[in-house]
């Protein structure tokens, strides 16, 4: 699971950060994603997280919302 590398390497090990951050990528996955699009989408997710962003429904309406560049 990309969600699962991502917060490995990013150090997060608990499992309730885990579990929480596993809701969040299942809750906002789409149909026909690729996995390029799958680790994009874990990048996104485990980078709000780390931004300090610890509300699962704040995480999932951003990690729905398109990258704004």
């Amino acid at each position: 699971m990309p969600l699962h590398r991502k917060a490995e390497e990013a150090g997060i090990i608990s499992p309730i950060e885990l579990a929480l951050l596993a809701r969040v990528f299942q809750a906002t996955g789409r149909t026909g994603e690729n996995e390029t699009d799958r680790e994009a989408r874990a990048s996104r997710i485990l980078g709000y997280y780390l931004a300090g962003i610890d509300d699962e429904s704040e995480l999932i309406t951003l990690a729905r919302q398109p990258l704004q560049r």
